[in-house]
């Protein structure tokens, strides 16, 4: 078949071979695909190929016979002409960065452990930062200028607050690429037009290992609440996450064989872990039981018997001017195994760590026996003296 130098009615109506046929130099970048269906029949669908921002871009227009020639050529022009105007003929369906954000959250939102505050931590710093200089714009045109506007200030008044902001407009950004409304990310290149970090990360405030006994005495003598309390020096006993405590479930215990077994929807591995109970555990979850219903949540809030808040362990350390954090209390853990020479993968397993490289590739046992004489070991380390 000879193709024609500009299409025609009858051509678009009788053609029945594969391929991509243009509507010649004064076309506008109109072509046609010419498909064939597993049906037998052809499908003829338009197109149009136009550069905006200098970056080549494909539209579609509709499928032949609902759009005909006549008004696959109107709209053509319509798009150049919105091209030659500045105007991206895409706009109509293009989100708005905050309508982006919207969905990227939603899409994050699954992932996200219950009780967790990244949602919360997300909007946040979104609606305070990004949302006043870049949320009514199109994903399409925001630049690299618009985000050095938005990380300019924090950039070197709150460098982590920054570096957290950079990441999560990047994240959005992306997900525009993966979704056809955009071709690049800009933030890197945001990012490297910034002066350099020279500040250290800030790491969770923790208290020497020697100090930790006072600390759980302090705890223990203070009026807070008796779930608090006793809830705080468990995480503290077994080196777990907050969230890990907070959330803790009686179905996760076995008394009789001293495990508690944190399942992996829990665990920021995603992975099930066990951790061995020492006998001073053992008598936490004693104790909390006799002021809970033993059933449901080992450390219910005593006001609304939901999991206690995400402040509620920092907030009574603060009160008691202890200086540290309940994360902390993990970290002077994994200090003092780097004291007495706990070897680097029993110590980073306690701590429920994945142990990575080679070592992690040929580790298949999560050391539960050896794991346990070094729990009961930490145990007596912190008691009162």
């Amino acid at each position: 078949m000879n193709r024609p130098k500009t299409l025609t009615a009858a051509f678009v109506r009788t053609v029945s071979e594969p391929g991509r046929y243009g509507d010649g130099r004064g076309g506008h970048g109109l072509s046609l695909l010419v498909r064939a269906t597993r049906n037998g029949r052809w499908s003829k669908t338009w197109s149009q190929r136009l550069r905006v921002n200098g970056k080549p871009i494909m539209i579609g227009l509709g499928a032949y016979p609902v759009v005909t020639l006549a008004e696959a050529r109107t709209k053509c022009l319509e798009n150049r002409r919105a091209v030659e105007q500045g105007r991206d003929p895409r706009g109509a369906g293009v989100p708005l960065f905050v309508e982006a954000a919207e969905r990227v959250i939603a899409l994050h939102a699954r992932q996200w452990k219950p009780g967790s505050r990244s949602e919360q931590q997300w909007r946040a710093s979104l609606e305070t930062y990004v949302f006043p200089q870049l949320g009514a714009k199109r994903v399409d045109l925001i630049t690299v200028g618009d985000i050095l506007a938005v990380l300019a200030d924090p950039w070197t008044t709150r460098p982590e607050t920054a570096r957290r902001l950079a990441q999560r407009i990047s994240v959005i950004l992306k997900w525009a690429m993966g979704a056809g409304y955009r071709t690049d990310d800009p933030t890197a290149a945001a990012v490297a037009a910034l002066p350099r970090h020279t500040d250290k990360p800030q790491h969770h405030r923790a208290l020497h290992h020697s100090e930790v006994a006072a600390a759980l005495e302090k705890i223990r003598a203070s009026r807070a609440s008796t779930t608090a309390k006793l809830g705080l020096e468990f995480l503290t006993l077994t080196a777990a996450r907050s969230g890990e405590v907070r959330g803790a479930d009686w179905s996760e215990f076995d008394i009789d064989t001293a495990v508690w077994t944190i399942p992996p929807e829990r665990t920021k591995t995603k992975t099930a872990h066990r951790v061995p109970l020492s006998a001073r555990a053992l008598e936490v979850l004693t104790e909390t039981r006799n002021v809970s219903s033993g059933e449901g949540l080992a450390f219910p809030s005593p006001a609304t018997g939901r999991a206690l808040t995400n402040e509620s362990f920092p907030k009574l350390m603060r009160e008691l001017a202890i200086d540290g954090t309940p994360h902390g209390m993990r970290a002077a853990f994994r200090s003092w195994c780097s004291d007495i020479g706990v070897p680097r993968d029993l110590a980073e397993m306690c701590l429920g760590h994945t142990v990575r490289g080679v070592e992690g590739a040929y580790q298949r046992s999560d050391m539960l026996d050896r794991r346990r004489p070094l729990m009961d070991a930490w145990s007596e380390h912190v008691r009162s003296r």
